[in-house]
C-alpha cells in the first residue's frame, strides 16, 4: 500500500540577515510536523533553503567588498549549521543561486509571458531597498517611511514586466471559498478573503535597476523580482515541470509555514502564480506569530536578539525546542524569556517527564533486576491509564493536524502527570517490600508501556531525549525514524532488559543560573561584536552619552562570578561603583591607580547582587581573547567630560 505524501516547506532565508529564533521557530515547526508525519507513516519532503537574489545582497555584499555570490557563499553556511544544531531533518536545502532554480524560474517566466499572464509596461513608485518592494501612498509611514522597517523609501520608474494577477483575483477567492482550511490561523483566513475582495493589482515582476538576480529570459537587461523568483522554489525543489518527477506527488499536499509579514505573498501571489500556471495551489499557508524578547522587540542596538546557537550551547537542542513550542500557540505572538524557558525545563522535562522515567527505571532494577516484568491482573487503575493512553493519542493527532503544538504537548503532559499519579497511588516500593509480585508486575509493566507511548509522542518534538528514553527502555530508537507508526499499547514488554542512564534533564539551579547569566550580560553589554555595526545615530543621541574620565580607587572580585569585579571610582565630584567582566584580562593590581573613560548616565543595574552605576569602555580582539580599556594620553582630573 502506498504512503500518503506530505510536504512541508519554510521560507528560504535571505542570506544577508543572521539567523535568529524567528528563523529558528519556524523551522523547528517544520521539523516537528515531518517527524510526526514520519513517525506516521507518510511519505515526507520537507524543504528549506536561502534567498540569495536582490537588491539588498547586493548592495550588503558591496559594503563588505564582495560579490553578491561571495557573500552568500559564506553567510548560507550560517543557515545550514543552525539546523544542524538545532537538529533539524530537512529532505533538501534550496539555494536561489542554484542552476536548478534558475532553470525552473526562467520556464515559468516564458510560460506565462507567452500565454499573456505576463506584459510589458513601465512603472513609478515608492520603493523600499530593504523589503524590495514598492509600496502604495495609502499604506505608507509618516515622512514616506516603509510600514514593515520604518526605513525611507526611495522613487523609482523603471520598465517593467508585469504579472497580470488581477486576472485570478476572482478565481483565488472562490478557491479560498471552498477552501475554508486553506489559510490558518482563522483570522489570517478572513484578512486574506477581505484584501482579495477589494480586487488585485497586476505585479511588477522584473527590475532594470539591478544586475543581482536571474535573467528575463530573451530579454536580459531585466532581471526577474526577488520575489517572483523566491516563490518558485517551492516547485523548484520537487522537479517542476518534469512529468516524472517528486512534484506530481507532493504538490497537491504542499503546507507552507510563514511568518504573518509575508501570508499576502504566499496566499495571493504565489497561489495566483499556480493559478496561471495551471497547478493547484498550496493545501495551506499557515502564518505564525512573532517573538519579542522579555516584552521588546529584537533589534541589535537594544542588544536583546536572540541566538539560537547560544541557546542550543546553554540549554540543549531539545530544552530549546520543547520551548519554543509549548509556550505560545503556534499562530499567535510570543515573549521570550530565558528564565521562562529554565522553568519550564526544570518543571515539566525534568521534574515531570525525567523524573517518570528516572522513577520508572530504578524500580525495575531494583525490584526485578533490570527485566521489564510480565503483567497480571488489571485494576481500574490500569484500566483508566489506557483509556487515557488512547485518547492521548487521538488528541495529539487531531492537534497535530490544526498546527496546534502547544495542545499536542499539554495533551501529552497530562498523561505524564498521570503516569507519576500512578506510581504515588499504587505504591510500587510497598508491593516491593510485600513481595507482591505478581502485583508489583502489573503496575512496572504499566509504567514501561506509559513511558513507551509518551517517548514516541515526545519524539518528534525533542528527539534526542526521546531517543535516549527508548534506549533506557531496551528498545530500538531507530523505530522511532524508520516511521513504523507508535506500538499499540498490546504489545507486550515483558522480557524486555532496560538500561538506565545518565538523568534525561538534570534540574539547572536557578541561582547558579541567575550569577552565570548576569556574567554574560555584563561581557555582552561591555563588549559588542566587533564585527556587527549598528545602525547611524544622529549627533545629539552621542550627546546624550555622558562620558567622563575616572580614577580606579579599588578592585574586588564579586563572589561566586568568575568574571566579574567590582570597581570603586572616583569621578572628581562623587564616587562610585561599577561592576565590570574583565576579571580574566586583569589583575586588580594592574587596575588600580588607572585613569578609565566610564559611562556615567546609564541605568543602574544589579549584577549578582551589586549595583552597578555605569559602565567602563574597552576594546576588544576579533577572537574574544584580548582586551583593552579605554584611557586617556596625559594625565587630567576625574570627572573630566569626553566630547
Amino acid at each position: 500500500m502506498s504512503r500518503k505524501p506530505f510536504y512541508v516547506t519554510t521560507p528560504i532565508y535571505y542570506v544577508n540577515d543572521v539567523p535568529h529564533i524567528g528563523h529558528a521557530y519556524t523551522t523547528i515547526a517544520a521539523d516537528v510536523m515531518t517527524r510526526y508525519r514520519r513517525m506516521c507513516g507518510f511519505d515526507t519532503f520537507f524543504l528549506t533553503g536561502t534567498d540569495e537574489h536582490g537588491q539588498k545582497i547586493q548592495r550588503a555584499a558591496a559594503a563588505k567588498g564582495l560579490t553578491a555570490q561571495e557573500l552568500a557563499d559564506r553567510t548560507v553556511v550560517n543557515f545550514q549549521e543552525l539546523w544542524k544544531a538545532l537538529g533539524v531533518s530537512n529532505d533538501d536545502f534550496i539555494r536561489t543561486t542554484e542552476e536548478r532554480h534558475r532553470k525552473v524560474v526562467q520556464y515559468i517566466f516564458a510560460t506565462l509571458l507567452a500565454k499573456g499572464d505576463i506584459y510589458k509596461g513601465s512603472y513609478e513608485g515608492w520603493y523600499c531597498v530593504p523589503c524590495e518592494t514598492y509600496v502604495p501612498e495609502s499604506q505608507m509611514g509618516e515622512e514616506r517611511t516603509c510600514p514593515d522597517c520604518g526605513r525611507k523609501l526611495e522613487m523609482m520608474t523603471e520598465e517593467s514586466y508585469f504579472f497580470r494577477m488581477s486576472r485570478y483575483a476572482e478565481p483565488l477567492l472562490a478557491y479560498y471559498e471552498a477552501n475554508g482550511e486553506a489559510i490558518l490561523p482563522k483570522g489570517r483566513y478572513n484578512e486574506i478573503l477581505s484584501f482579495l475582495r477589494g480586487g488585485l493589482r497586476d505585479q511588477s515582476i522584473s527590475r532594470t535597476t539591478i544586475s543581482w538576480g536571474i535573467p528575463v529570459p530573451g530579454d536580459e537587461k531585466h532581471v526577474v523580482y526577488v520575489w517572483f523568483d523566491a516563490l518558485i522554489n517551492y516547485l523548484a525543489a520537487v522537479g517542476y515541470p518534469e512529468e516524472n518527477a517528486p512534484w506530481k506527488k507532493y504538490w497537491p499536499v504542499v503546507h507552507h509555514l510563514v511568518g504573518k509579514d509575508i501570508i499576502r505573498f504566499h496566499s495571493v501571489v504565489w497561489p495566483a502564480m499556480l493559478l496561471a500556471l495551471g497547478v493547484n495551489p498550496p493545501k495551506l499557508v499557515f502564518a505564525h506569530g512573532w517573538w519579542t524578547v522579555e516584552g521588546e522587540k529584537m533589534s541589535k542596538s537594544k542588544g536583546n536578539v536572540v541566538d539560537p546557537f547560544e541557546m542550543v550551547e546553554l540549554y540543549g537542542r531539545d530544552s530549546f525546542r520543547y520551548f519554543l513550542l509549548r509556550e505560545v500557540p503556534f499562530g499567535l505572538d510570543g515573549d521570550f524569556s530565558e528564565l521562562a524557558l529554565v522553568q519550564r525545563r526544570n518543571a515539566d522535562l525534568a521534574n515531570d517527564l525525567g523524573n517518570l522515567l528516572n522513577r520508572t527505571l530504578q524500580m525495575v532494577e531494583r525490584y526485578c533486576g533490570g527485566t521489564i516484568p510480565a503483567a497480571g491482573t488489571e485494576t481500574e487503575l490500569e484500566r483508566d491509564l489506557v483509556e487515557l493512553v488512547a485518547a492521548t493519542r487521538r488528541d495529539v493527532d487531531s492537534c497535530m493536524d490544526r498546527y496546534a503544538f502547544d495542545e499536542a504537548l499539554k495533551s501529552i503532559w497530562i498523561l505524564v502527570g498521570r503516569g507519576n499519579k500512578y506510581i504515588d497511588d499504587t505504591m510500587p516500593w510497598k508491593l516491593g517490600k510485600e513481595e507482591n509480585t505478581e502485583r508489583l508486575g502489573t503496575v512496572l509493566n504499566t509504567l514501561c508501556r506509559v513511558l513507551r507511548t509518551v517517548a514516541y509522542l515526545v519524539a518528534p518534538f525533542i528527539p534526542d531525549s526521546a531517543a535516549r528514553m527508548v534506549d533506557q527502555l531496551g528498545l530500538d530508537a531507530e523505530i522511532i525514524a524508520r516511521g513504523e507508526g507508535i506500538p499499540e499499547w498490546t504489545e507486550d514488554l515483558s522480557g524486555v532488559s532496560v538500561h538506565r542512564g545518565d538523568i534525561l534533564f538534570p534540574r539547572i539551579d536557578l541561582k547558579e543560573w541567575e550569577a552565570a547569566k548576569a556574567e554574560r550580560e555584563a561581557r555582552k553589554g561591555m563588549l559588542p561584536d566587533p564585527g556587527d555595526h549598528e545602525p547611524e545615530i544622529e549627533v545629539e543621541q552621542f550627546r546624550n552619552c555622558e562620558f567622563r574620565v575616572a580614577s580606579v580607587l579599588a578592585v574586588e572580585p564579586v563572589p561566586k562570578a568568575d568574571k566579574l569585579y567590582k570597581l570603586e571610582l572616583d569621578l572628581g565630584y562623587e564616587r562610585r561603583t561599577i561592576v565590570s567582566g574583565i576579571r580574566e584580562f586583569y589583575a586588580p593590581e594592574e587596575l588600580v591607580g588607572r585613569k578609565i573613560i566610564v559611562l556615567c548616565n546609564l541605568k543602574p543595574a544589579k549584577l549578582r547582587g551589586v549595583v552597578s552605576n555605569g559602565m567602563l569602555l574597552a576594546a576588544e580582539t576579533a577572537d574574544g581573547k584580548g582586551l583593552a580599556l579605554l584611557t586617556v594620553d596625559r594625565d587630567i582630573a576625574p570627572g573630566s567630560r569626553i566630547h
